[in-house]
């Protein structure tokens, strides 16, 4: 989205200039700015909410002619909270303990629900035999920190609970996000090893968003420019964190750039557009899991924005970002 900053917020681009956008992605982010309204300040997120491109994915369409199984499941919330839901997609006639992927959905911490970007995922589960799970979280700014993260954590506590049940093998779940949904897995890798939690095979970040300080040279780079830019990022850290966004005492569990440890935790696959906001973040965030002893596959798309392997999914770049995320998956479930 392209966006006016709100006040506090430079809307000028600092130090060299931005990357090129790849050639056919410029192409299509002409015809998508004129789908997404610009999201300037908090006041905005209503209007966003109840926009075309926030339409929900139906049960038939995640049936995809029968190659799935639908189901929504209640299950318990975080201690003392509400009740969470579960979507569960399980391929039609498979056998039992299948892996898994736990999903939690994108949308800046402030849009989408637990049907948003499973098109994808659902393609990679068709092709590997996958059940994908997704949890529905509460979202900000109605519910900030630490609800949407300790939602998510919940639902994953309880997909492995339940394993069984589902079809599902408990120690082959990865666990899976885009964008505000990255960030939160990440976030749920954390929670998982410093809780002694659900031991995940594998965390898949995407283009996540995981530093509340915004500021780093890619978004003050990016500043005004493509999908989600330095000015919609303060509106979805604000939601979330409020006065405290961008201050001393944020938790790794809400911004996980802010983990001073990240030994310890499951292989992760990260990618992310040279040309978008969490470019650097993101990539300081895999170096230093190399530095502290871990696993992880890194992927920088030259031209790419924020999103767009699913905003422009013709361009040769996307495919090779999908066929990318789906190489990464069959690999590491082949070494289990």
């Amino acid at each position: 989205m392209n966006a006016t900053p709100p006040s506090g917020v430079r809307a000028d681009r600092t130090g060299p200039p931005p990357p090129p956008f790849d050639p056919e992605l410029a192409a299509a982010l002409g015809v998508i700015g004129e789908q997404m309204d610009a999201l300037l300040n908090l006041d905005d997120i209503p209007a966003i909410r109840g926009s075309e491109i926030m339409a929900r994915l139906s049960d038939e369409d995640l049936r995809q002619d029968g190659a799935f199984e639908i189901e929504e499941r209640t299950v318990a919330g975080p201690p003392g909270e509400p009740d969470i839901s579960l979507l569960i997609c399980r391929p039609a006639g498979a056998g039992t303990a299948l892996p898994a992927l736990y999903h939690i959905h994108g949308g800046g911490m402030i849009l989408g629900d637990n049907r948003s970007g499973l098109a994808s995922l659902l393609d990679w589960a068709r092709e590997l035999n996958l059940v994908v799970v997704s949890v529905e979280y509460r979202l900000a700014p109605e519910h900030p920190h630490p609800a949407p993260v300790e939602d998510a954590y919940a639902g994953l506590v309880r997909t492995a609970e339940h394993a069984g049940e589902l079809g599902i093998d408990p120690g082959r779940i990865i666990v899976a996000g885009g964008s505000a949904g990255g960030g939160l897995a990440a976030a749920v890798a954390l929670l998982a090893r410093d809780r002694g939690g659900p031991a995940l095979a594998g965390q898949m970040l995407m283009c996540p968003m995981l530093d509340d300080r915004n500021d780093t040279p890619s978004s003050l780079q990016m500043a005004g420019l493509g999908v989600w830019d330095r000015a919609a990022n303060h509106t979805g850290w604000t939601a979330l964190l409020g006065d405290r966004r961008g201050g001393p005492d944020v938790s790794p569990y809400a911004a996980p750039a802010r983990a001073e440890d990240l030994s310890g935790l499951p292989p992760a696959f990260i990618d992310v557009g040279s040309a978008e906001t969490f470019r650097d973040e993101d990539v300081t965030y895999a170096s230093r899991l190399w530095q502290a002893g871990g696993q992880a596959e890194l992927h920088v798309w030259p031209g790419g924005f924020h999103g767009f392997e699913s905003l422009a999914p013709q361009a040769a770049i996307s495919q090779d970002a999908r066929n990318a995320q789906l190489t990464w998956l069959r690999r590491l479930l082949a070494a289990d």
